[in-house]
């Protein structure tokens, strides 16, 4: 069973529960918004990258986001997914992710956004 992310309780009255998918692009949204050294038992999961969030916007900085995104998804979920693509945008203080991989239990391909505003 995958524990579904956020926690919270599902229609039965159990911890609710995520299919394979569901799970996989959850694992993909807290290791990109993790940052490293919040984790107590694995201080180096996550990928920093809401430090970038009030970068001033350029191509350099799109570049250092994919790259980065990319590297921390093949450390942390490269038994699980295999990356085909990362595409990064800064708006503000808001950073967008457009993340396309393949699932490797499934070969199912899938692409995903994932955004995050710094308060």
């Amino acid at each position: 069973m995958n524990i579904d992310c956020p926690w919270h309780i599902g229609g039965s009255g159990r911890t609710a529960s995520a299919c394979d998918a569901k799970h996989v692009r959850d694992m993909i949204e807290l290791m990109l918004f993790t940052v490293p050294g919040e984790r107590v038992m694995q201080p180096s999961l996550g990928s920093g990258l809401m430090q970038y969030a009030f970068a001033p916007n350029s191509p350099e900085l799109a570049a250092t986001l994919q790259l980065t995104v990319q590297g921390a998804l093949n450390q942390w979920l490269g038994d699980v997914i295999d990356v085909v693509s990362v595409s990064a945008q800064s708006d503000d203080a808001t950073l967008t992710f457009q993340v396309g991989y393949v699932l490797r239990a499934s070969g199912t391909p899938v692409t995903d956004t994932f955004s995050r505003s710094r308060p």
